[in-house]
């Protein structure tokens, strides 16, 4: 994975995987793949699965070129509420574009280390 500054401000993760060398093969199959890791850990919940080029499609936005497909995965890790800041960090979203040859996989990176390296871990996964 590749730690990048989105913005000049946002730590972000990125993974490119080429379809030739991932155990899926389709957008939803990648889905259904992260969302059977979030249902199976043991303090992560799904929310929901949201359709960002749909989304964006239908408002006639522009969408970068070769993009075919574009999702949000989106959970929580929140086993507490220490604080109200901690809400604006939740929840989580690993989003997945689809191109014609690859996937790019991308995250924030978590307040909590150990949140991060599932996240990194997950998405590492989908490699034969």
């Amino acid at each position: 994975m590749k730690k990048i500054i989105f913005m000049d401000r946002y730590p972000i993760y990125s993974l490119e995987l080429l379809k030739d060398e991932m155990r899926v093969s389709s957008m939803d199959e990648v889905a259904a793949y992260f969302k059977d890791k979030i249902e199976k850990h043991p303090v992560a919940k799904f929310i929901a699965l949201f359709d960002h080029y749909a989304h964006t499609k239908a408002l006639n936005g522009e969408i970068a070129d070769g993009i075919l497909d574009a999702r949000n995965i989106i959970f929580c890790f929140g086993p507490s509420i220490p604080n109200t800041k901690v809400l604006a960090v939740r929840p989580r979203s690993i989003g997945i574009c689809e191109f014609e040859d690859k996937f790019v996989i991308e995250f924030m990176e978590a307040p909590r280390e150990e949140i991060h390296q599932i996240m990194q871990e997950w998405a590492k996964g989908l490699t034969k």
